[in-house]
């Protein structure tokens, strides 16, 4: 088991109704992978299944169980909650989810590689190491001699051989054809002995341990010889005439071109301008001509698909004259057709000639006479409009035959072009019975006879089920078609490429359609899977995928880590996919000899594996990315037609050096390292392989060498491609140099060694191309250790290439001149090689070339410059301190600076600090004389701090996106990288220092290539942040520390909102307070008091004296300090504003206190409900009751007072605010006019608040001001809405009401425990002074509140004063007593806040409804609409900047009144959440998921958010609205208080 850090684990987000059946997700043995739910499946109960067995057990497809759920943080949290599988066995797995009535909504596969191991010592065989050498077994001769004939491929360098299927070979001799799938052939026993598989078992296991050499071997499943004796006694296992009769015309059409073969062969067609000898055009169009006036007229072949129009008429009209069309009988009809109107013909399934017949039920609602009692005169119409349409049908019917024929016609020539004249194709020359004019498509077992004779067969099924179906292929077919089948006319349009020796083989659904069949390919398998460790899927594309499914289930529950390589010609990706998936294939061939010129050969090496040069380093723990199916790149298959002749044989070893430089497996044939000038012919070669002769002279017949064509330079290659792979050289840069040559560089990324090959191809035959003879001079960074080999093609003297009678022979004219392991100065095709220098940190080798000709390769190992290497490795030395995975490559520090311990370092920074380190965005920055980087030709970051550059790397990582514009930057200076560490080493104290230690890393990473600064710059700045996020978290409460990734992603917006900038925020707090921080001030050089402050929002409320608001700050307290656990920063920031207030308020904006503005009504009770939560929240939080408070205004009208002047306990202040309302407050701002607010107009500058002495609520405020949250002022003179306010919201708010209660209940128990002096306050009423006691007022809200705001919507209610208002029942007022009555009414989220603060308010049955329609009416994906869509004012898309005519939007007027704020959802779910668990079990269970569901887009929305906040509020539906704040202190807040309470 690896340790938890190493351990690779990929992550599965599952979303509902993905299906990713297309989709391939590759994973190694030793992985884990981890199934979470993405946001559309949070809150659900989700089920996982699979198929992947557990531990012990027999994997078994159909066999699927149910993972369990693991919950790391506990399971009322979703976020990251998973299932798990560990794999260890190799296969393709199948996983689905579903929920609740749902099984299905979603799955996918998974793919295992497996695990090969090779020699004594049983040591792993990577899979990019591979290269594979393809033999022909019949090549081979006797067993005896296959080693010396193998050792070809183990001296050649290749560590895996492929034989062609090595049982009896049918009659056609070719490689695929089998006679018999379970016999080892007997051609490779020498007489006298008979070999079985056990004897090919033992050299298999004898190549693996002492050769090193895997061996695999071909499975073929689609067909079998035609002269199988098996099939002769299973003729069911084919597609015959008895059980696949759709192709009784195909049959039909055969014959008859079978016998106009022999017609044509014996010339009897001359006349008529077609002779045996098919040379030209003219002799094709008699083809064609005697095709359509001989041949179809003759066999009618639209007769099989036609209805004999009399019969049928006849039938119709008995069953009119035996009166079988009354209505009755019309009204069964109509519901035995379904009701829909139209003639219906039944296709015989015997398909005989005229066997069609018609759906009389169909017959007699189409043409059934319109009158009760028939008459023979109706009878006979109704027949004749019978007859008339079957007429039409077969007419239909004709020309679709008609089209069917032309494509044959258009085929079969298609077909004669190519093997009679086309110059790549086979010349066959005359037609003969032999070399008939097109392949037949049907088996024959009998004697010839004639035409006529032959169609009387088709009676008799004991002949006809001997009549077989070839195989072959279909040029563009769907390969998830099987062209056989019912519904495929292939057949008989002759679009085969047709197999002439071959049966297509025919499976049905499962083993029940044709045991036999399913029994003995499954025993060939299995015998398959036993002696060798891998397979070739021959002809994977028209494999059935069902069989071949159930076949590598047979091998591999043989052989557990089974190699499967394929060949797929689906022409799409997604498709070879949906074979990879089902089938687990390992590696899918690619060929080389599919490009066209040395650049898409390139191309192709980039394409089918590695990663960029530079990449990224990634984490063990990341999501899981699709990816294309591994690859098997082949410079030739045994299919390919043959490169020198294609190419020219100087391009045998450039191509095969572009190919081996390739980061998968590799590969050949046997035949092109010995420069076979022709295609090694699958059916016709029948000479043996060369024996290996190490010491073989160059012209030596019957042997091979090194010196052979280019197996020396082979050898090499291989050599080099295993050691790449191996060494973890899994980095790629493919650079196409000129129209020839392409350089390959493989890059190891933790030595940052490389090896670059240049590669001079020679696609066309330098005697008649005329190749440049100047070279482009290369540049190589770095220092270039030795040339690994240089090789060239070159000529010698030999006699010309004769093909030899008995041996396969390559060209002798051509040998490999090849080096390996010298200096540059001991090569011969590089001319000099001189040093340039690009700045610091880059060391050039240009290198110009005398002898790159074309067929010379030469590849070079490159290492950085040493200083460059050295400082590369001290890099990694600091880096493995936070992750072990930079070890390799690590060199221990000479003079290590100082603070090299980074945890301890970061474990001295405050949150403050972290504040500064992490986040701060533009305006914060500016304040400090600063500003956020910005990239050029892109944009500005969001913070100046690492999340900033955190949020940008976190998408760029994981595509290795290099081009991106940062990265971009990075490797163009160090501007980004000084800015990072800059901005710390200003500071004081312990930032300075990280600051430092960053300063230190960077200096040895300014010293290393540019091409690498991207992905160590990342991997510095992953490691600090990091570890910057677990000391944030070590500074925090239990609830934070222990918390799921939801939490903390929440928890770093009280760091991201509290900080302490250039200028005090908060005005100073009593001198005798402890444990409030100081420093020197950076403007007056004077100590003062630095205390963190929370910003409303950013950027908009982030800076100067738009950051600080009573209200804001109050409803964002309890989230981001209390629940945190920064209890003594929530209390210095409660006790500073405790200093402001004035009027019995607490101000809204705060303006460091001097330019307060106490205009709003509801931040003093924001302010109580803080100073209740924090007695509850923190141990002893009551002795905050009686801490000093230094008064700023201790009169209404005193100019501030300084620190220390005046000062009183809490307690006081806080009856002064409730002794002011009681008492009633009403006062004008100071300074009205447009010097304080630009719109508001004079009546709104007068503040009234106070309570009513009739129900106890907290009332005030007029039509031109707004003192609640809902504070938009009418801006447009235009739309004549200025000085108006759009939710003015006066009389009592609701959720001032519930507050108010809150804070009363809660100071009647504090009197109780003798922890507050006041039980009551002395006011004056009517000229006499009163005391009102708390414990009544109390009361009587308890007793006001339902009777003044419940909805009923009961015409009867008599509380309801004005039910003509009323137009939502069931709901709670927004506010009681406004100046315009409807306003009351308003649907709005206010009163959820109410429910949490004072919940005893709610009758438990009337709170539920309301909160049933809320959900309804105004939850949002990620906020609460502010007013209800059915209102008339509603609008929910917020635009500040447009003005127009419109009252209720110009100048974003509806910024209350539509769009959705994401605060009030977090009432809203608590609420719902506390009176879910006094509705019942059931209740609450549905409310949690409710809650999951709707906190997950949250989650998905915070994760995805480069300012990594949750915005102030979205337009309508969630959509993005570019007005708000891009994270707001309040709505991350509430949310966490949501967390808190699950």
């Amino acid at each position: 088991m690896l340790p938890q850090h190493l351990k690779q684990i990929r992550v599965l987000m599952l979303n509902d109704k993905e299906n990713l059946g297309r989709t391939l997700f590759r994973l190694e043995q030793g992985f884990e992978l981890q199934f979470r739910l993405g946001p559309s499946l949070q809150g659900r109960k989700v089920t996982v299944y699979t198929n992947y067995p557990l531990e012990g057990q027999r994997f078994e497809r159909n066999n699927f169980r149910v993972l369990k759920w693991n919950y790391p943080a506990g399971s009322e949290d979703d976020s990251d909650k998973f299932c798990s599988l560990d794999l260890k066995i190799a296969g393709s797995y199948q996983y689905y989810f579903g929920h609740g009535d749902t099984e299905k909504s979603g799955g996918g596969y998974i793919v295992v590689d497996p695990v090969l191991r090779v020699g004594a010592d049983n040591h792993v065989l990577p899979l990019d190491c591979i290269t594979i050498q393809t033999y022909l077994s019949k090549c081979l001769g006797h067993l005896d001699d296959w080693p010396d004939r193998l050792r070809v491929a183990k001296e050649s360098g290749y560590n895996m051989i492929h034989f062609t299927p090595l049982q009896t070979l049918g009659k056609s001799r070719s490689c695929y054809s089998l006679a018999d799938q379970l016999t080892f052939s007997p051609e490779f026993s020498p007489e006298g002995q008979s070999y079985t598989w056990a004897d090919v078992g033992a050299l298999v296991e004898k190549l693996r341990k002492e050769w090193n050499m895997i061996c695999i071997t071909d499975v073929v499943y689609n067909h079998t010889a035609a002269n199988s004796a098996w099939i002769r006694e299973h003729p069911e296992c084919g597609y015959n005439l008895v059980n696949s009769p759709h192709l009784r015309p195909a049959w039909v059409l055969d014959r008859a071109i079978w016998h106009l073969t022999t017609r044509i062969a014996e010339g009897r067609y001359k006349a008529k301008g077609l002779p045996p000898e098919i040379t030209n055009e003219s002799h094709l169009n008699a083809i064609r001509s005697v095709l359509w006036k001989d041949i179809y007229p003759q066999i009618k072949l639209w007769e099989f698909y036609q209805v004999k129009a009399e019969n049928a008429v006849d039938q119709f009209r008995a069953l009119l004259q035996n009166g079988v069309w009354s209505t009755e009988d019309e009204k069964n009809n109509r519901s035995k057709t379904g009701g829909k109107q139209g003639l219906k013909i039944i296709q015989d399934p015997q398909y005989q000639r005229y066997g069609n017949t018609v759906d009389m039920d169909s017959a007699l609602e189409t043409f059934i006479p319109h009158r009760s009692y028939p008459t023979q005169h109706a009878i006979t119409d109704c027949c004749g409009w019978l007859r008339q349409k079957l007429d039409e049908m077969n007419e239909e019917q004709y020309q679709i035959i008609q089209h069917h024929q032309e494509q044959a016609v258009s085929c079969i020539v298609g077909n004669v072009v190519y093997e009679r004249l086309a110059d790549h194709g086979p010349k066959l020359g005359p037609v003969t019975k032999k070399n008939p004019l097109v392949t037949r498509y049907f088996t024959f077992p009998y004697q010839d006879m004639t035409l006529e004779h032959e169609m009387k067969l088709l009676d008799q099924p004991d002949k006809t089920c001997h009549f077989l179906a070839h195989n072959g292929w279909v040029m563009g077919d769907d390969p998830l078609r099987n062209f056989a089948e019912p519904g495929s006319n292939v057949y008989l349009r002759r679009e085969l490429i047709c197999w002439g020796d071959s049966v297509k083989l025919r499976y049905g659904n499962g083993p029940e359609d044709c045991p036999y069949l399913w029994a003995h390919m499954q025993k060939y398998t299995e015998i398959t899977a036993k002696y060798f460790h891998g397979v070739r899927l021959d002809n994977c594309h028209s494999t059935p995928l069902h069989v071949a499914e159930a076949m590598l289930h047979a091998a591999r529950a043989v052989r557990p880590n089974l190699y499967v390589i394929a060949e797929l010609f689906t022409g799409s990706e997604l498709i070879d996919n949906v074979f990879v998936n089902r089938l687990g294939i390992s590696s899918l061939i690619r060929e080389a000899m599919s490009a066209g010129d040395s650049h898409e050969e390139g191309r192709l090496v980039y394409r089918y594996g590695g990663e960029p040069v530079g990449a990224f380093v990634q984490p063990s723990l990341r999501p899981l990315m699709p990816s294309i199916a591994h690859a098997m790149f082949l410079d030739v298959t045994h299919d390919n037609e043959c490169p020198i002749q294609l190419r020219s044989a100087l391009d045998s070893l450039p191509s095969s050096a572009i190919v081996s430089m390739a980061c998968c497996a590799t590969g050949s044939t046997r035949g092109y390292d010995e420069l076979v000038p022709h295609q090694i012919s699958v059916v016709k070669e029948e000479r043996f392989y060369l024996k290996w002769n190490p010491s073989a002279s160059p012209t030596s017949a019957g042997e091979v060498g090194y010196h052979t064509g280019i197996i020396a330079g082979k050898l090499a290659l291989n050599k080099l491609h295993q050691e790449l792979a191996a060494q973890g050289f899994i980095q790629v840069y493919v650079d196409q140099v000129d129209a020839d040559i392409v350089a390959v560089t493989r890059h190891c990324p933790s030595t940052h060694q490389s090896v670059v090959a240049v590669c001079r191809t020679a696609f066309w035959n330098p005697k008649t191309h005329q190749y440049s003879t100047s070279v482009p001079p290369m540049f190589i960074p770095g220092k270039i250790e030795e040339v690994v080999l240089e090789a060239r093609t070159v000529e010698r003297d030999a006699e010309n290439y004769k093909k030899d009678d008995n041996y396969i022979n390559g060209l002798p004219e051509y040998t490999v001149e090849i080096k390996e392991h010298i200096s540059l100065q001991e090569s011969t095709v590089v001319k000099q090689a001189g040093v340039t220098s690009k700045g610091r940190s880059e060391f050039v080798q240009e290198i110009t070339f005398q002898k790159l000709t074309p067929g010379s390769v030469i590849a070079f190992r490159v290492s950085l410059d040493p200083k460059a290497q050295k400082l590369v490795g001290v890099l990694r030395y600091y880096l493995s301190q936070f992750s072990p995975k930079y070890r390799r490559g690590s060199i221990a520090d000479e003079n290590p600076p100082e603070k090299c311990v980074f945890h301890r370092l970061m474990s001295k920074l405050t949150l403050a600090e972290l504040n500064i380190l992490l986040f701060r965005c533009e305006s914060e920055e500016q304040e400090d004389g600063g500003g956020c980087y910005s990239v050029p030709g892109w944009e500005k970051l969001k913070y100046a701090g690492l999340q900033g550059l955190i949020s940008v790397l976190a998408d760029v990582r994981p595509n290795n996106d290099l081009g991106h514009p940062l990265c971009a930057n990075l490797r163009q200076g160090d501007w980004l990288i000084d800015y990072v560490s800059n901005r710390l080493i200003h500071r004081e104290g312990a930032l300075a220092q990280v600051g430092q230690w960053l300063a230190a890393m960077f200096n040895y990473l300014k010293h290393i290539p540019r091409y690498l600064i991207p992905c160590y710059f990342d991997a510095i700045l992953v490691s600090t942040y990091t570890a910057a996020l677990d000391a944030t978290y070590q500074l925090m409460s239990s609830f934070i520390q222990n918390g799921s990734s939801f939490v903390h992603h929440l928890a770093l917006g009280s760091v991201q909102m509290c900080g302490v900038g250039r200028f005090p925020a908060l005005p100073p707090l009593s001198m005798k307070l402890d444990e409030v921080p100081y420093r020197v001030s950076p403007i007056t050089g004077q100590k003062e008091q630095c205390c963190v402050s929370l910003a409303a929002g950013l950027p908009h409320f982030s800076s100067g004296i738009f950051r600080c608001w009573g209200r804001d700050t109050f409803i964002a307290l309890r989230g981001l300090m209390l629940l945190t656990g920064r209890h003594t920063e929530a209390r210095n920031i409660i006790l500073a504003f405790a200093g402001t207030l004035r009027h019995g308020l607490i101000p809204n904006l705060l303006g460091e206190g001097r330019c307060a503005r106490y205009n709003c009504r509801d931040a003093v009770w924001w302010w109580l409900q803080c100073i209740q939560d924090y007695t509850a929240h923190v141990s002893q939080g009551h002795e905050i009751l009686r801490c000093p408070v230094t008064r700023m205004y201790p009169t209404d009208d005193s100019e501030p007072c300084k620190p220390g002047e005046v000062e009183q306990p809490l307690y006081d202040v806080i009856q002064e605010a409730l002794q002011r309302h009681l008492e009633g407050i009403s006062f004008r701002e100071r300074n009205a006019g447009p010097k304080i607010d630009m719109n508001m107009r004079d009546e709104g500058f007068d503040v009234v608040a106070k309570v009513d002495p009739d129900t106890g609520f907290v009332t005030g405020g007029n039509r031109f001001n707004c003192g609640t949250w809902m504070d938009k002022m009418g801006e447009s003179e235009r739309a004549r809405n200025k000085g108006i306010p759009a939710t003015p919201r006066d009389g009592a708010a609701v959720e001032i009401v519930g507050l108010s209660k809150s804070a009363v209940r809660w100071v009647v128990d504090l009197y109780a425990k003798g922890l507050f002096p006041y039980d009551g306050a002395k006011v004056h009423r009517d000229g006499k002074e009163l005391f009102i006691s708390y414990a009544e007022w109390n009361q009587q809200l308890q007793q006001s509140f339902e009777t003044g705001f419940w909805v009923s919507g009961d015409p009867k209610d008599p509380n309801e004063k004005q039910p003509d208002l009323v137009h939502k029942k069931g709901i709670y007022k927004d506010s009681y007593g406004a100046a315009s009555p409807w306003c009351d009414y308003q649907l709005r989220p206010n009163f959820t806040i109410a429910m949490v603060v004072a919940p005893e308010l709610f009758t438990v049955e009337r709170a539920w409804k309301a909160l049933a329609v809320a959900e309804k009416k105004l939850l949002g994906p990620l906020g609460m609409k502010t007013l209800d869509p059915d209102d008339m004012v509603y609008c929910g898309v917020y635009d500040n900047e447009l003005d127009s005519d419109n009252y209720n939007l110009a100048k974003g007027f509806n910024y209350h009144q539509g769009p959705e704020w994401l605060w009030p959802v977090g009432y809203f779910l608590r609420a719902k959440l506390y009176f879910a668990r006094k509705m019942g079990e059931e209740a609450y269970a549905k409310t949690i998921n409710l809650v999951k569901n709707v906190l997950s887009r949250h989650y998905t929305h915070l994760e995805r958010s480069l300012w990594k906040g949750l915005p102030e509020l979205t337009n309508e539906n969630g959509q993005y609205c570019p007005f708000s704040c891009e994270t707001q202190a309040w709505s991350v807040a509430t949310v966490l208080e949501v967390l808190y309470d699950l």
